[in-house]
């Protein structure tokens, strides 16, 4: 028998354990215990579930081809260290990294909580085989160079605002090849498309941050809004003039007709003529309605991050302030803030000959 933590995010002492009746034949294998770990130890939202399992199968698939088996015992601080490098080497077919350095420290610490709460039940017999792997370092890791530029900010803005003039048209040539102007497609939503562009651009939102926006959760007064988060964390974003008063545009001239099917406290709604759904919007939409006005705007390359990184370039050029983006982006971890505050060996040349 296995005793398991009542409290999933608990320490395992023997005072918040129920027991979990294991066969006694029942192999000793991570698969086993990865079931085991989400059933009884893992109480984030269903998102970071999905994360976290992805991340587990990862090193369970790498250590199933390396050592032929997902023993428990099996696991050693070494096979974690081939791991890590596993993870470093491997590319795509154009060279490309096929994991960022963020992406293997997120699947590290997957891993590090995992082992540790395997651990604590049944040790290992070489110990924790994740004490001594460390993250690597994020001095190069966060690609701000991604960021849009300010004039390609200015080209997405006035994109976006062109959607309320001449946006969302049919495209059907056959049926108006005499000339006469495209009506707008039922399911057109230009004003929403405009507020879900200016919140990525004048808050570093994350894309999956703004599907999450409820109506309650925006703050015209005080001009915040409080997200969900990555993790199930709450966190509050400042926005601009600009950015609350196309929100407001979008609430006034649009937002009612998608309420009256939908009853939903999401902010951004689904189209009322959408047939499936519960009216909030997905990533995909968010991703798509970024790319459809980028395109417009002649802007290539370029993601909704891409609009965050710009967010926290700004504040550091203007005032310096690494705490500043920490507080504005939501970062736990400071060293991703200070990043922004990178400097080329350019920029570093211009100051020093303006001595």
């Amino acid at each position: 028998m296995v005793k398991v933590p009542q409290k999933y995010n608990q320490k395992a002492t023997p005072n918040n354990f129920s027991p979990v009746v294991i066969p006694q034949n029942a192999p000793d294998g991570l698969q086993i215990w990865s079931r085991w770990y989400f059933d009884h130890a893992v109480t984030t939202v269903e998102r970071s579930r999905k994360e976290q399992r992805r991340d587990l199968t990862l090193f369970l698939q790498f250590m199933e081809l390396t050592e032929k088996t997902d023993d428990r015992p099996k696991w050693t601080p070494r096979l974690s260290e081939a791991f890590k490098a596993h993870l470093k080497s491997a590319i795509h077919e154009d060279g490309s990294r096929q994991w960022s350095d963020r992406t293997i420290n997120r699947v590290l610490t997957h891993l590090k909580t995992f082992a540790k709460w395997v651990h604590g039940l049944r040790p290992f017999p070489l110990g924790n085989p994740m004490t001594k792997i460390k993250s690597l370092p994020l001095t190069n890791s966060l690609e701000i160079e991604r960021a849009i530029t300010t004039g390609e900010r200015r080209r997405i803005l006035d994109a976006s605002d062109l959607l309320l003039s001449i946006g969302g048209r049919s495209k059907s040539r056959r049926r108006y090849a005499g000339g006469e102007e495209r009506p707008r497609r039922k399911g057109y939503r230009p004003y929403r498309n405009r507020a879900i562009i200016y919140t990525l651009t004048e808050t570093g939102m994350r894309r999956r941050a703004v599907t999450s926006i409820n109506l309650a959760d925006v703050d015209f007064e005080k001009r915040k809004v409080t997200v969900e988060e990555k993790g199930g964390m709450r966190h509050t974003y400042q926005i601009n003039k600009e950015g609350l008063a196309a929100i407001r545009d979008y609430i006034q001239d649009e937002r009612e007709v998608d309420f009256d099917k939908w009853q939903s406290p999401s902010l951004f709604l689904s189209p009322c003529t959408n047939p499936h759904g519960n009216g909030r919007l997905t990533v995909k939409v968010i991703n798509q309605v970024w790319d459809d006005v980028c395109k417009v705007a002649e802007v290539k390359g370029k993601t909704p991050h891409s609009a965050r990184h710009a967010m926290g370039r700004y504040i550091i050029e203007k005032t310096g302030n690494v705490a500043a983006v920490q507080r504005q982006l939501g970062h736990k971890n400071a060293a991703y803030s200070m990043q922004y505050s990178r400097i080329t060996d350019e920029e570093l040349n211009v100051i020093l000959d303006d001595r």
